[in-house]
């Protein structure tokens, strides 16, 4: 066979081309050379790419097949030889787990389902087998158009985590690009409906509320649901709450990560209005075991702390009261800085930066303000007396 030349090699026309001794250039449709080389391993022919005539010379292309060549009569496998020392890039699945697997440590049980749930259901029919080095903004978009104005809610969270898989993937040099940005990928995309979120009542319909409800039968999903509105917590924070977490004597709920959103420990001031309800729930349910419980002993749903509202003919969600607190704290109380509403609510505050100078959880200006809340809200509560009703001007 005749061996090919440089000349010969920049101007193949598509096909494939001998070099001899196994070695052959070939030439897609579209003009893109590689060389390639054919041996025999096991009793069966191997194809091994040796790359393009961008990453090797003829001359190097020829080196490198010798080299691979003389394993393979030795009876070696030439590809696993080539590919010893290579990077393997995992697929977008595969990376997926990888990055669950690493940044999971730092996230709860509930995190760490819902990351890889939704890349299950939304994100791995389309990308799953792609290599994360070969996924541009464009792949993200399709994926995402299935459900970008049907669930936008959902669409957002699959756009945030195909996001991290990409960057973890980067950081572990699986790929070179640059990661897609959130706006490329939207770009392409439909707009989505306007979010209603988490519907809140007005905080100047709150006192009213409040006081209609203290007049009714307790039952622990109602007083679960007034204790959730004068503290700022969440719902599953006081349905999970524990007698053991009060400390009454420094009026505080002192919270485990383990009933928290973001895993850590957070310790509530309790008004007089919230110690009130406190007391009526040991009244009603003791004072061992969860605060709050079921008729049958275990944590109520969320759907009871709903139940209440609609029975009462409101339309608002449980998680929307944070809104109504945060909305009078700034409208009512413009005096308390910014950050203390945000620690009420338990919310991380300032760049990591600012969180490593602020090393105070600023617990006496949250107790005046919830203090202040609780007063505004259920005044007949704050002070100090049930039969004490508010009377509106």
């Amino acid at each position: 066979m005749k061996r090919l030349t440089a000349l010969q090699v920049k101007n193949a026309p598509p096909g494939v081309h001998g070099d001899g001794n196994g070695l052959y250039l070939r030439v897609k449709p579209s003009g893109a050379r590689s060389y390639v080389l054919r041996v025999q391993y096991d009793g069966r022919r191997q194809d091994i790419g040796l790359g393009s005539d961008i990453d090797l010379t003829l001359s190097e292309a020829r080196e490198k097949a010798a080299h691979l060549r003389k394993l393979a009569r030795q009876g070696k496998d030439a590809i696993a030889e080539r590919d010893k020392g290579k990077l393997q890039i995992p697929n977008f699945e595969e990376a997926a787990n990888r990055t669950l697997a690493e940044l999971g440590k730092g996230w709860g049980d509930k995190t760490g389902a819902q990351f890889l749930s939704s890349l299950e259901n939304h994100a791995f029919p389309t990308l799953g087998r792609h290599r994360v080095d070969r996924i541009e903004s464009e792949h993200v978009t399709a994926t995402l158009a299935k459900i970008w104005t049907e669930k936008p809610q959902i669409a957002r969270k699959v756009r945030h985590r195909i996001i991290q898989v990409l960057s973890f993937s980067k950081s572990h040099g699986w790929r070179s690009a640059p990661v897609p940005l959130a706006k490329e990928i939207t770009d392409g995309l439909a707009k989505q409906p306007e979010s209603k979120g988490f519907r809140s009542m007005p905080y100047k319909e709150l006192p009213e509320f409040l006081a209609t409800e203290l007049q009714k039968q307790d039952t622990p999903a109602r007083l679960a649901l007034l204790f959730t509105i004068l503290t700022g917590a969440r719902s599953g924070e006081v349905r999970k709450s524990e007698w053991q977490q009060i400390d009454r004597e420094d009026m505080e709920w002192k919270r485990p990560g383990s009933i928290m959103k973001n895993g850590k420990a957070h310790t509530v001031t309790l008004s007089q209005a919230a110690i009130a309800i406190l007391d009526r729930a040991a009244s009603l349910s003791g004072d061992t075991g969860l605060i709050f419980p079921s008729m049958r002993g275990k944590v109520l749903t969320d759907a009871a702390l709903g139940k209440m509202l609609r029975d009462s003919g409101r339309s608002e969600t449980v998680h929307g009261f944070r809104s109504t607190f945060r909305d009078w704290a700034a409208e009512k109380m413009p005096t308390i800085p910014y950050a203390v509403a945000e620690m009420a609510l338990a919310h991380t505050v300032g760049t990591a930066t600012e969180q490593a100078y602020l090393r105070s959880d600023l617990r006496e200006l949250r107790r005046t303000l919830l203090d202040a809340w609780a007063y505004y809200a259920a005044p007949s509560l704050s002070l100090g007396g049930d039969n004490v009703v508010a009377i509106n001007a």
